[in-house]
């Protein structure tokens, strides 16, 4: 079976579609529903079953992927940052899948970025190792191997020049301190990129996050060995990532999420 749904959670919508992972296209229209105002784990389940029962003709009995904006560690949530905090500790795996009666795999929603961004986007092609990075309120990033994910790489919190790197580099900060697109490029992203260039030596970096639609004014002006494009997945990322996400554990499980 190729088709997979995937749903993104973010802080105002929960968007969810099922995505035909032979080519990375939807199948029909995507179904958003507004993030609940208070969005406990009960809460975005509740509103996950909606979209699952709105699809569940054409996905059968599939395993569900699901984004949240927060590392899963076989499974279970350490932190939380823009969700509830009742998020925090909970092997939200286990719990979606008593509540919803599938199996629901969660994943980092950068790590489903870059996924989408390696099998249908910007990477495709690309055998070696990918750093994707999302740049927004924060910075943050997926490492993919040879299409491989190693999940929860939080490269948006390395250490520069004695700050957290986000807190320098992020795109909020460009537009909280009026930075120009050079200033804040040859400033703060140059040193950024170099340093993450220097510690992995990588293929190929992809950038994504809302500020890559003005790629032409800022990515021009890095001067890095390694290549670096712009995201071409956009609001599909998620969803698409999500999809291969699950496929993928549907195909190798983790034997450690039963044990969290």
């Amino acid at each position: 079976m190729s088709i997979f749904l995937g749903i993104d959670v973010g802080g105002s919508g929960i968007k969810g579609a099922p995505v035909d992972l032979e080519t990375g296209e939807f199948i029909g229209d995507r179904l958003r529903i507004p993030t609940p105002a208070k969005s406990t784990p009960d809460n975005v389940a509740a509103v996950v079953k909606e979209i699952i029962e709105e699809f569940a003709p054409v996905i059968g009995d599939a395993p569900v992927g699901l984004t949240i904006p927060a590392p899963v560690v076989h499974g279970v949530v350490p932190f939380i940052a823009n969700l509830d905090k009742l998020w925090t500790g909970i092997n939200a795996d286990k719990l979606f899948e008593e509540k919803l009666g599938r199996q629901i795999h969660l994943v980092n929603d950068a790590d489903a970025a870059g996924l989408a961004e390696v099998h249908f986007g910007a990477a495709k092609g690309n055998d070696g190792l990918v750093i994707l990075t999302t740049l927004g309120t924060g910075i943050g990033s997926a490492l993919i191997y040879r299409g491989t994910l190693v999940p929860n790489v939080e490269l948006g919190h390395l250490e520069l020049d004695g700050h957290d790197a986000e807190t320098r580099a992020a795109s909020s900060i460009k537009d909280k301190e009026s930075l120009s697109y050079k200033k804040w490029t040859t400033e703060r992203l140059q040193p950024y990129y170099s340093h993450v260039e220097m510690l992995f030596s990588p293929d190929l970096f992809v950038v994504g996050g809302g500020v890559s639609k003005d790629w032409d004014k800022f990515g021009p002006l890095l001067e890095l060995r390694t290549p670096i494009v712009p995201a071409t997945m956009r609001n599909r990322a998620g969803i698409v990532g999500a999809a291969l996400f699950a496929k993928d554990l549907a195909e190798h499980p983790d034997p450690l999420i039963e044990q969290a």
